[in-house]
């Protein structure tokens, strides 16, 4: 078992240490990460998700239906959560409030999420992990953006016409990472079978979306201030221990399959993702609360998702 936990865990706190490392010896801007970040997010990460999701069955698709729906609903109701504690107790502007509760609630699915899924759950890993990640960029990422359009100081207007909310809208779901494995899942709805040429051509660049997104998440920690203020550590608890609790309950509560009881605990243990440092950062807004929060998780994580995989997926 030990070692069982060392080979899921070991090789994610290695590459996120090389991005680490990398940001503080200045081998890698840290403060310029953008290319990099479109580099996973716009490329690797969607030839992935779209691979993974196009070659499934139209069986697992609806198989995973109950996976997307219970992570949907424990992302929002952490968001909804932490936004409104937030506002009223933590004196957070709605921007502030908004990407902290996108800290909190919406998992490092991209970088830890997916080799986790590989060395855990097997072949069937990456097409949960896509699942979790639509659920989200549909759910939580959409409503961020709004509120971040809606009350944050830009230098610049977004692009398009419309109203802010329409124009938020328009952005998160035209993400590449949230069109990716809708388009995927239409091609297997369809029955159309993904060539072997594409499927190939995808994957090569695919390959690169979990240990690229782990090196980004270590480099863009890099250049965050740790800053342990009791809200952080309240954050990290949150997102470490209530996040899966929640996840917990919820399939006892509806007495989801066991199987898929197992993947939800363990993606929703998954440590904070680096989403509301990157939108902060694109906003113009202070990322130290956010980055202080992804660190804390990250290496709490440790502990917990070793737990997590003891209890749910003793060798």
């Amino acid at each position: 078992m030990t070692h069982a936990i060392l080979m899921a865990l070991a090789p994610l706190f290695f590459v996120m240490a090389l991005g680490y490392a990398a940001g503080k010896a200045r081998k890698i801007d840290n403060h310029h990460v953008g290319g990099l970040n479109s580099l996973t997010m716009e490329f690797a990460l969607p030839a992935s998700l779209f691979v993974a999701m196009a070659s499934a069955p139209r069986s697992e698709i609806f198989a995973e239906v109950p996976l997307f729906l219970l992570l949907s609903t424990v992302m929002l109701a952490i968001y909804v959560g932490w936004y409104a504690c937030a506002r009223r107790f933590l004196a957070a502007d709605p921007a502030d409030a908004a990407l902290q509760a996108l800290t909190v609630a919406f998992p490092n699915l991209a970088g830890v999420g997916l080799p986790i899924a590989a060395a855990v759950l097997g072949p069937t890993g990456q097409i949960q992990v896509a699942v979790a990640i639509a659920a989200g960029s549909i759910m939580v990422s959409p409503i961020t953006l709004v509120i971040v359009e809606l009350y944050a100081r830009r230098d610049t207007k977004s692009g398009g016409g419309g109203t802010p909310i329409a124009s938020a809208l328009r952005r998160a779901m035209t993400k590449p990472v949230v069109v990716a494995p809708m388009a995927g899942i239409a091609l297997s709805l369809a029955g159309i079978e993904l060539h072997s040429v594409v499927s190939a051509s995808l994957s090569l660049i695919g390959q690169a979306a979990a240990g690229v997104a782990l090196f980004l998440t270590g480099l863009v920690l890099s250049a965050q201030s740790f800053r342990p203020y009791w809200k952080v550590i309240a954050a990290t608890l949150v997102a470490d221990i209530m996040r899966p609790l929640l996840a917990g309950a919820a399939v006892i509560g509806l007495s989801v399959p066991l199987d898929t009881a197992r993947v939800a605990i363990l993606l929703a243990a998954i440590p904070s993702g680096f989403f509301g440092i990157l939108f902060a950062v694109s906003y113009g807004q202070d990322s130290t609360t956010a980055g202080s929060i992804v660190i804390a998780s990250t290496l709490f994580s440790a502990v917990t998702m070793a737990m997590i995989i003891a209890l749910l997926f003793p060798a």
